[in-house]
């Protein structure tokens, strides 16, 4: 018997959404532990690359909404979509106004310098375009999830 949705198609498969489950819990765990590290640290170096970008010295504190509230959306699975995209915004700005000049470069054991940004960033743009999944409090069928 056919697995099927409320709306006719073949609902997703347990698999699937464990596979959402782990790439949720890696991407929203790892950031999160670096928003942890931002706090410890203060915000004093954020606050004084954001100014030498030109941008205004608020706009440091952002910083905190996309390495620790989004990846605790993640984690739990609620506005999922949203705040893997805002984790997105968070690690291209992280990019561009901190590791810019790495992007051609590669580290001492011949990997690419912003690999580990690069997984950040691109698995927070996988759990946005995949969602949550069933594994989730905003559940399966959620708006932003």
């Amino acid at each position: 018997m056919a697995n099927l949705s409320i709306t006719g198609a073949r609902a997703p498969s347990t698999g699937f959404d464990l596979g959402r489950l782990i790439l949720r819990l890696v991407v929203g765990v790892l950031i999160l532990l670096h928003g942890i590290s931002k706090i410890s640290g203060g915000a004093g170096f954020i606050l004084d690359v954001v100014s030498k970008a030109g941008l205004p010295g608020p706009f440091g504190y952002l910083v905190y909404v996309g390495e620790l509230v989004a990846p605790i959306l993640l984690i739990v699975g609620l506005w999922t979509r949203a705040a893997a995209l805002v984790v997105v915004i968070d690690m291209a700005f992280a990019v561009a106004l901190v590791h810019l000049g790495e992007f051609f470069t590669l580290n001492q054991t011949g990997g690419w310098s912003l690999e580990l940004q690069a997984m950040y960033l691109f698995g927070a743009l996988a759990v946005a375009l995949l969602g949550a999944g069933r594994y989730s409090l905003g559940g399966l069928y959620g708006r932003w999830n």
